[in-house]
């Protein structure tokens, strides 16, 4: 049995939310596996802390920017990330990963989400030049890394649902720091960010979860689930 905890604010009627679960399910039949998968709102880990968060072999950072607390999916990214717990962040979840490291590994305590507050003076997330919402793109994979190891391909076609990305003004400070950027778009921006001292810490501005079907599970939820039963991930 794995457990998968999902922090978000779960909407029945959101085909992401739904979608999530079931691409665990997916990846975990794939593995051999029975998983259990609990949803996990922001607002309770901002009030409990980590006691929210023990006991899960690995997390998924949902979509559904923004969230109804901004700390709760902060402090959980920041839990994944010091105790290396397995973490998958997706749409609005790259997004709060993004702002996590900022603020607590390159130590912009003030980096912020446009779309929490627009007029923010240190704004690592902004609205993007064209909505990705309904798109499907091409995504370009760096060789070598995790992700491109996962996909066992130098590209994917994934689906996105998001209007906000990352502030290209501070992609450097970030790589820098320690952050990869396994993905990109034809352009060269950010589509996958991922840690690579860590078993699986991963991030995707695309929704990976919606194109995963039983019989061919999403090889970056496949991957999530692998490193949470403690199987080595590429």
């Amino acid at each position: 049995m794995v457990g998968i905890g999902v922090i978000g604010d779960y909407e029945p009627r959101n085909e992401t939310h739904l979608a999530t679960a079931a691409a665990v399910e997916h990846a975990s039949t794939y593995q051999g596996v029975s998983a259990e998968v609990t949803w996990i709102s922001t607002g309770r880990v901002e009030h409990d802390g980590e006691d929210a968060l023990t006991g899960f072999d690995g997390l998924v950072i949902a979509p559904g920017s923004p969230y109804r607390s901004l700390l709760g999916a902060l402090a959980a990214i920041q839990y994944a990330r010091i105790h290396d717990v397995p973490l998958l962040g997706t749409c609005g979840g790259f997004q709060h990963v993004v702002l996590e490291f900022a603020r607590n590994v390159v130590g912009f305590s003030d980096a912020q989400h446009a779309e929490y507050d627009p007029y923010a003076s240190t704004l690592f997330i902004t609205s993007l030049a064209c909505s990705l919402a309904g798109q499907n793109m091409t995504v370009q994979l760096k060789e070598g890394t995790r992700c491109a190891a996962a996909y066992r391909n130098a590209t994917a076609t994934e689906r996105y649902y998001c209007t906000f990305g990352l502030n290209l003004a501070y992609l450097g400070t970030l790589v820098q720091a320690g952050l990869m950027v396994s993905g990109t778009d034809q352009d060269g921006e950010p589509r996958i960010l991922e840690l690579p001292d860590r078993r699986f810490f991963v991030a995707t501005l695309f929704v990976p979860q919606v194109s995963s079907t039983p019989t061919c599970p999403h090889p970056l939820v496949t991957g999530l689930v692998a490193a949470s039963v403690g199987e080595a991930v590429p």
